[in-house]
């Protein structure tokens, strides 16, 4: 499909594939393998395969294909690849680039399967770490040196929504030639514009938004045609981590409203947000769409819109937060996000409690701080509800 047209067109329509049937709605192949009419014919699959040939599901799918032809289209991408979680996608997008003795700079607010990866993996392998403040441009500066060879982060982190610039640390990884992998899950591709920043890889956890009703498993990472194609490929082929062609095909029909959800999820994150600035049963309100967030001029130019996470800290602390989360009503307990439903998290105690207190608490969890990621339900129900929870607690 042309560049041309307008995102949600090329969501509805990106990438399709479709067979002899001529079906409106995109083919699930559940196939692990495919066939070929000759030995000829296999032998030259195998030493160059086209857009539209097949070897084995774990090297790539028509169902996955139209995924990531889809999502690419997008994002602004020249390729991407569908893995089986977001982690899977993130796991891969770093190994896949980095051995023993090379440096990566990343940032220290990260989902706690990220940091496990760099610090349980990575560093154990001989890869050495500098992690920085992802806000503070001048500890990205301070840590990236002429040997770094990768810089990770999350553009919003989770869960304390905080925003890096994105324009800014790519151009200070360039300047040394490191490459720029960024965890855009809370940005949405709806809002995304990492690529277009300076972004080399972008790395989504297509469970959240992109399926946005809990019901699979995937992750998907886009970039550069030599980078999607050579060494991540060749990493991942291997390694086995291809998101199923069923899975694809939720992702797929996912994508087509994904820009009616999220949208009306970040009108209602807006006014949510508002109702609770400054009130008196919360330490702190974090939002990054809202005028009280630290980063507010940045996201502004970066996204233009806040998402659909918010957080919340409790001047109770545990004890509060428990109370609240158990008062609401209009929402599930959970741990995903970017949901059709609203879900309510108590990070320390569930995401990141394989992180030590004292981690956390740089990080900025604390024992009260609730993540709250905003779903399709009437927002006027859910400022009802929960102001009314916060007073319970």
């Amino acid at each position: 499909m042309t560049q041309d047209y307008k995102p949600r067109t090329k969501l509805v329509h990106g990438g399709t594939r479709r067979s002899q049937y001529n079906e409106v709605s995109e083919a699930i192949f559940m196939t692990q393998g495919f066939v070929y009419d000759t030995a000829e014919q296999a032998e030259a699959r195998f030493e160059e395969t086209g857009p539209d040939e097949f070897i084995y599901a774990r090297y790539g799918n028509p169902t996955v294909a139209m995924f990531e032809d889809r999502i690419a289209q997008l994002e602004g991408a020249e390729a991407a690849f569908a893995t089986a979680s977001g982690m899977a996608a993130v796991n891969n997008a770093l190994l896949s680039q980095v051995k023993a003795g090379d440096h990566v700079v990343a940032s220290r607010a990260l989902f706690g399967s990220c940091l496990f990866i760099l610090e349980k993996v990575l560093v154990p392998f001989g890869v050495e770490l500098t992690q920085v403040d992802g806000t503070d441009l001048e500890a990205w500066k301070a840590a990236i040196r002429e040997e770094t060879k990768l810089v990770f982060f999350e553009t919003t982190s989770n869960p304390t929504l905080e925003v890096v610039d994105i324009k800014a640390v790519s151009e200070m990884a360039h300047a040394v030639g490191a490459l720029v992998v960024c965890d855009n899950v809370f940005a949405t591709p709806v809002y995304s514009r990492a690529i277009e920043l300076g972004a080399d890889v972008v790395v989504y956890s297509a469970t959240k938004h992109i399926d946005g009703q809990g019901r699979a498993l995937g992750g998907v990472v886009l970039g550069s045609e030599d980078f999607i194609n050579g060494p991540f490929f060749n990493y991942s082929k291997h390694t086995g981590a291809a998101i199923s062609p069923f899975n694809a095909w939720l992702m797929l029909k996912g994508l087509e409203t994904i820009d009616l959800r999220v949208r009306a999820q970040t009108e209602s994150s807006e006014k949510i947000a508002e109702a609770f600035h400054q009130h008196p049963k919360l330490s702190r309100m974090i939002y990054p769409g809202h005028r009280s967030h630290p980063q507010y001029d940045l996201v502004q130019r970066q996204t233009g819109k806040g998402g659909t996470v918010i957080a919340i800290d409790l001047a109770g602390g545990q004890e509060a937060a428990f109370r609240f989360l158990n008062a609401v009503n209009v929402g599930v307990i959970s741990n995903n996000l970017g949901d059709a439903k609203s879900i309510l998290t108590h990070p320390a105690t569930t995401t990141h409690s394989s992180l030590t207190e004292e981690a956390r608490q740089k990080l900025g969890i604390t024992r009260g701080l609730v993540r709250i990621s905003v779903g399709l339900e009437d927002a006027e129900d859910l400022v009802t509800d929960w102001l009314a929870a916060l007073e319970l607690a």
